[in-house]
């Protein structure tokens, strides 16, 4: 009997003996009409080790095992190399710690048909928590023809779902950085794509947090964290972008990356002095891709960036700030500086009430 064609590749990167692959793969086979393939990626651990933990799934046809040996501890190496070897017309990733819900696939692969979305966005459910409201869709509700911009898609930064390959194939991503290895290819993968969906009724991408062996984060140099920005900055689709669409990715990478950035650095003020020249070029570097960005801030994040900076940077007031920008405590974490810019679509105040419509969808 000939093997049927698959109609998605998956790829899964595991790199841990304590990781859950059976419980993914099995998500992928059992829970899937359409054919599809499982592409198993071994990254810097013993095939044999996976393949004992895949069980009877291990021999299964419509599993490709890979061994990805580079001695690099970032997640970009093994999805690379899931990406160059699928043939089907679509690619998806999952995670060795997450599974799809029954139907997930084939619910893609409907919308896709129906709509012709370079990119199928799936609503994700992290056990144990809310339903994930990013992006913040427009309505809450809004789920096809997505504009990257108005739709806020810059706020999901893992390429999840169910992607045509033969549009975006190409895509790859980005080697070699401690971090933020996926933000150029989520980029280019929202703001490129065409007729983009959101399956926002139909079976989630499932998060788990049952892992045991993630690293503490220390922190580096914050040109390490930022070194994504090259890739940006050299992109000459992203410097064809209209100038909301700029604005829309820098607001994102402003508010979540470089607020984060000095959150985390923000240990004593002595070791937040030492960060300030980096922090102040990654600031004039974000600044010269989206001049406007910067004053679509809260006016909380405008108090904290300022901290940062002072000679003397107040560590506890930065903490007791962040704590009212994560959690919307007051109208300075609303409100921008210029209180017409307020109403913005990028502003805090519609981004704020558009999750939470987004995060009450079952």
């Amino acid at each position: 009997m000939t093997a049927v064609a698959p109609l998605v590749d998956v790829t899964i990167a595991v790199h841990s003996a304590s990781r859950p692959i059976r419980r993914a793969v099995a998500s992928v086979l059992d829970g899937t009409e359409a054919p599809v393939r499982v592409i198993v990626v071994a990254h810097n651990i013993d095939p044999a080790i996976i393949r004992d933990n895949l069980g009877d799934l291990a021999t299964d046809d419509r599993v490709l095992m890979l061994d990805l040996q580079d001695g690099i501890r970032s997640p970009a190496g093994p999805m690379n190399a899931g990406f160059a070897n699928s043939t089907a017309p679509f690619i998806a990733l999952l995670g060795s710690d997450d599974e799809f819900a029954p139907g997930a696939l084939d619910s893609w692969l409907r919308v896709q048909r129906s709509t012709g979305a370079s990119t199928v966005i799936p609503k994700i459910a992290i056990i144990g928590r809310h339903n994930n409201p990013l992006p913040p869709l427009r309505d809450g509700r809004r789920s096809r023809r997505l504009d990257a911009a108005k739709d806020r898609l810059a706020y999901r930064s893992a390429p999840l779902g169910l992607i045509d390959r033969d549009r975006f194939g190409h895509l790859r991503f980005s080697e070699g950085l401690s971090s933020g290895e996926d933000i150029a290819f989520t980029a280019e993968l929202w703001f490129r794509g065409r007729n983009l969906a959101v399956d926002i009724d139909g079976p989630a991408y499932v998060g788990h947090e049952d892992e045991k062996d993630r690293v503490t984060f220390t922190p580096r140099p914050v040109r390490e964290d930022f070194a994504f920005l090259a890739e940006l900055e050299g992109a000459d689709w992203f410097r064809s972008l209209r100038e909301q669409s700029r604005t829309a990715i820098v607001v994102k990478l402003l508010r979540i990356q470089f607020l984060s950035a000095i959150g985390v650095r923000a240990t004593s003020a002595e070791e937040l002095v030492s960060h300030q020249p980096e922090l102040r070029d990654t600031l004039d570097r974000l600044e010269q891709l989206a001049p406007r960005a910067l004053r679509l801030l809260s006016r909380v994040d405008h108090r904290i960036i300022a901290e940062a900076f002072a000679a003397a940077p107040d560590v506890e007031r930065i903490k007791v700030l962040a704590n009212d920008r994560w959690n919307q405590r007051s109208f300075g974490a609303l409100l921008t500086p210029n209180p017409w810019l307020s109403l913005h679509r990028q502003g805090m105040m519609r981004l704020f009430f558009a999750a939470n419509r987004t995060d009450r969808i079952s």
